[in-house]
């Protein structure tokens, strides 16, 4: 009924809005959306969306998605906001050390329509835009992951 990319899209809003202390609770939320996967396809996918299961405000250990700013390299006075550099309408972004390749991938499954595709190295990525897209446009559609 339903395919991969969506599944884990619903997987990504579900842990966003929700608290989901266990893989069961994820599982019957996604049968109640309208999923029907396994146990092993849940972990899989838990696996490859990096999500990490941490103890809340109140001790009790919830799934949580991985917050890439963490891992953007400091630029500076931007040390709170990543740099984004252009050279025409490619945009390139600095991670830390082995982060690019995570970042690149979540972008490329679950990003905007303004970019085509990513590539990453170990700390670079290379945002490759559609054709027409400014740069504004680019560094909007970004926010949500940088």
């Amino acid at each position: 009924m339903n395919g991969k990319k969506e599944r884990l899209e619903t997987i990504r809003q579900i842990i966003q809005k929700e608290t989901i202390g266990n893989q069961e609770e994820l599982l019957n939320r996604l049968n109640e959306k309208g999923f029907s996967t396994t146990q092993a396809t849940l972990s899989r996918d838990i696996k490859q969306l990096n999500i990490v299961k941490i103890a809340d405000r109140e001790g009790n250990y919830v799934y949580r998605l991985p917050d890439y700013t963490a891992f953007m390299q400091p630029q500076g006075e931007q040390a709170n906001h990543p740099k984004i550099e252009f050279s025409g309408n490619l945009a390139v972004v600095k991670t830390r050390p082995g982060y690019a390749m995570g970042i690149a991938w979540d972008i490329d499954q679950h990003g905007p329509k303004e970019i085509l595709a990513t590539i990453a190295g170990d700390d670079t990525i290379l945002i490759i835009p559609r054709e027409g897209i400014s740069r504004s446009e680019i560094i909007k559609a970004l926010e949500a992951f940088i």
